[in-house]
């Protein structure tokens, strides 16, 4: 049996107070924090690895935890390639069965993974960000993708965005955050999973009895949204 999960709490009623800023600063200052030596190294066999996938669609699966998802996307866009990225070895080491041949798995830091794409131009078909930490404190918020500083890198690797979320209104923010900064409207949605489900957190919510959302927007590739680039 699927242990039942708690619904999120917090005590912001409506979207953060400090997202329009946080989103402008995002904009406007460069991010400067240096790239981990282990994820260039990891980024780097993944380079290798797509490299020899021939030319085929490239699907990220942003904060993959245990790898479930990065499977299940592999089965689901055989025609793509499709890499796992989590920062947690312990994670990414649970068995979940063989990996598809078009995925990979790659334990790296997903701030630095991002931004090395966008350096080596990768254009991402599809971009998964599949229940992300909420972080639901206020005080938290620029521990949220959409107030952390690597937000404009996120988008202006273009392609499908897929955000899923338990808690709505990340969702909404993450939206707010999407129009501010590129001008693209983001609509969120219930979503009913049925017997799909992309990851073990997923199928914990919702039989749990917890609403789903999530945000799917089709974005540029667009690397001028990255202050300094």
């Amino acid at each position: 049996m699927t242990p039942r999960s708690r619904a999120i709490t917090s005590r912001q009623t409506g979207p953060h107070e400090d997202l329009s800023r946080r989103v402008t600063r995002a904009l406007a200052h460069p991010l400067r924090k240096p790239i981990a030596v282990h994820t260039r190294e990891a980024f780097d066999q993944a380079r290798l690895w797509r490299a020899e996938q021939g030319e085929r669609p490239l699907v990220l699966d942003a904060g993959c935890g245990v790898g479930l998802s990065t499977r299940r996307l592999a089965v689901r866009f055989p025609e793509a390639v499709v890499i796992g990225i989590d920062r947690s070895a312990d994670r990414l080491s649970r068995d979940h069965g063989p990996l598809p041949d078009n995925a990979l798995l790659v334990r790296a830091d997903l701030v630095d993974f991002w931004r090395l794409a966008l350096a080596e131009g990768w254009r991402p078909a599809r971009h998964f960000l599949l229940y992300p930490n909420p972080y639901p404190k206020p005080a938290h918020l620029k521990m949220r993708w959409q107030g952390h500083p690597v937000l404009p890198t996120i988008l202006a690797l273009g392609g499908c965005l897929e955000l899923r979320s338990n808690w709505r209104l990340y969702v909404e923010e993450f939206a707010l955050a999407v129009a501010q900064a590129t001008g693209v409207a983001a609509t969120v949605e219930a979503f009913e999973p049925g017997a799909a489900f992309l990851t073990p957190f997923e199928r914990k919510y919702h039989e749990s009895g917890q609403p789903l959302w999530r945000l799917v927007v089709e974005l540029p590739y667009r690397p001028a949204l990255v202050p300094g680039t």
